[in-house]
């Protein structure tokens, strides 16, 4: 007798899975049972009260995550199982994309634009799925894209189910500068008036919405609200969707039980199938947009080149470090006084706008800064500072400023910096502070992809730093091997310098 496994509705947000065999169903937990990531260093772990693993399935009701059917799908296909579901949507007609295109009036800097190719490929996926992780490089337009998806969902169903839109971001300069984007994009358009129909919510601003048919907010804010607020929006748009991963983003989604309609927007995943998962559970599959080597390629981003800097310490430092703990080795990286120097003169010599990028505000990025603004005494030049403590009306009043300077440093923390922010005019990168994490380095590469009004391109230097004495190796040498294998993995231009420090 043929096993059939069935997928039905249970709201926007979850669906049931029904089977008359008990095992097939164990069969479907366990399919979507993963160990989480860096599991065995989590106290619950090690003390024996949990087993590490994050249950996607439901198994006390049966419920999967309803972004996972097409996983469910091809679980059936692998075990030969029969499936059956009435939840598929009816996809959107190549014409009516185009119709509905045309009637924009899209236009950007007071000019008439039109997508490109591949920003209409993405649209229409998402308008004809209903649910995708849209996966785009940074500087391809991801602002667009969701502009055009909004302006579909108000038009196609939103406005009859007396629903709104809601887009989530991770931070408040985002929140300015996709509503900056929609001004853009609509200044045009007398149909969409983005000053009434756009919304915005964080810290300060108003909470209640009026009549505005759009929301943009910050998670943090968003989470604040009762279940009951978000049974108001029909579409959810989730910017740098990567980070909805974390538990209080995968609630929100959950309180989205009338949003049919999911996008979630990033240029980057971290890699690891768990994450990947639970994104698609929230949103969909993910679609690969496009690529930053085949933008590169296509004179759509600025041409970069990254310089792997190996910082090699003096034999003396190195060998007496002896092994440190990962923080101790970064603690003696941000604080050795040649190494920083270093960054200020790298900093200070290269031609055109240049971003200090680091990690921690105290005991790297003050410092870095006041060094800096001591050497450039008299000479002209403006030095910024960003960091989270600097109000978001001041980070978007760099942003903007940065767009007309010529040769202006701005030191800035990769958390506020390395996601999502646009700069146009910005030819230099200097990552003073180690990372492994594959998101924040393409994140924060990203910054100078957008192609400059001089049309130069773009430097990157990271930093690697070589603290290893004979057999034993550093964290964050390792670390720069990483980055070295995403480079390549991504088809970007690299070369290793050896530094030596004094």
């Amino acid at each position: 007798m043929k096993t059939i496994i069935r997928a039905r509705g249970k709201d926007e947000t979850e669906i049931f899975v029904e089977c008359e065999e008990s095992g097939a169903l164990r069969e479907v937990s366990e399919f979507f049972t993963f160990f989480a990531n860096g599991y065995k260093f989590v106290p619950s772990y090690r003390n024996k009260l949990w087993d590490g693993k994050i249950r996607l399935f439901n198994s006390r009701d049966n419920t999967l995550p309803r972004g996972l059917l097409y996983h469910l799908s091809e679980f059936c296909k692998l075990r030969e199982y029969e499936f059956e579901t009435s939840l598929e949507v009816p996809p959107v007609k190549p014409a009516q994309v185009s119709e509905f295109l045309d009637s924009l009036e899209l236009s950007s800097g007071g000019a008439q634009i039109q997508a490109r190719d591949y920003q209409v490929a993405a649209f229409a996926h998402g308008v004809s799925n209903r649910r995708a992780v849209l996966v785009s490089p940074t500087g391809s337009g991801k602002s667009l894209i969701i502009y055009l998806l909004l302006r579909w969902a108000l038009l196609e169903r939103l406005q009859f189910d007396g629903l709104r839109a809601i887009v989530i971001v991770p931070t408040t300069s985002l929140v300015e500068q996709l509503f900056k984007d929609f001004c853009d994009y609509s200044s045009g358009d007398s149909s969409f008036e983005v000053e009434s129909l756009v919304h915005r919510i964080y810290s300060g601003k108003e909470k209640e919405m009026a009549s505005a048919r759009v929301v943009i907010t910050t998670w943090q804010s968003a989470i604040k609200m009762g279940p009951k607020w978000f049974q108001e929006f029909g579409c959810v748009i989730g910017d740098e969707a990567h980070q909805f991963k974390a538990a209080s983003l995968v609630k929100i989604m959950g309180y989205l039980t009338k949003a049919h309609m999911r996008i979630g927007t990033t240029g980057t995943l971290d890699g690891t199938q768990v994450n990947r998962l639970v994104l698609e559970g929230c949103f969909g599959p993910v679609y690969q947009v496009t690529t930053t080597r085949e933008l590169i390629a296509a004179d759509t981003l600025a041409q970069l080149k990254i310089n792997v800097l190996a910082l090699k310490y003096p034999d003396a430092v190195r060998k007496g470090l002896g092994k440190m703990e990962y923080a101790a080795e970064l603690d003696f990286i941000v604080s050795y006084r040649p190494r920083n120097n270093f960054i200020v003169n790298l900093a200070i010599d290269q031609p055109g706008n240049t971003l200090v990028l680091f990690n921690y505000v105290e005991k790297h990025g003050k410092p870095l800064h006041d060094l800096i603004k001591e050497k450039l005494a008299g000479s002209g030049r403006n030095l910024y500072f960003v960091s989270g403590c600097v109000e978001t009306d001041e980070r978007e009043r760099i942003r903007t400023i940065m767009e007309t300077e010529t040769g202006a440093i701005v030191v800035a923390s990769m958390g506020t910096f390395s996601t999502g922010i646009n700069i146009r005019n910005l030819h230099n990168i200097v990552m003073a502070s180690p990372t492994k994490s594959q998101i924040r380095l393409l994140q924060s590469i990203g910054r100078g992809l957008r192609k400059s009004d001089d049309g130069r391109g773009t430097t990157v230097f990271d930093l690697a730093d070589d603290l290893s004495w004979r057999k034993r190796k550093n964290y964050t040498l390792a670390h720069a091997v990483e980055r070295i294998n995403i480079y390549a993995r991504e088809s970007l231009d690299y070369k290793i310098h050896e530094v030596p420090l004094s």
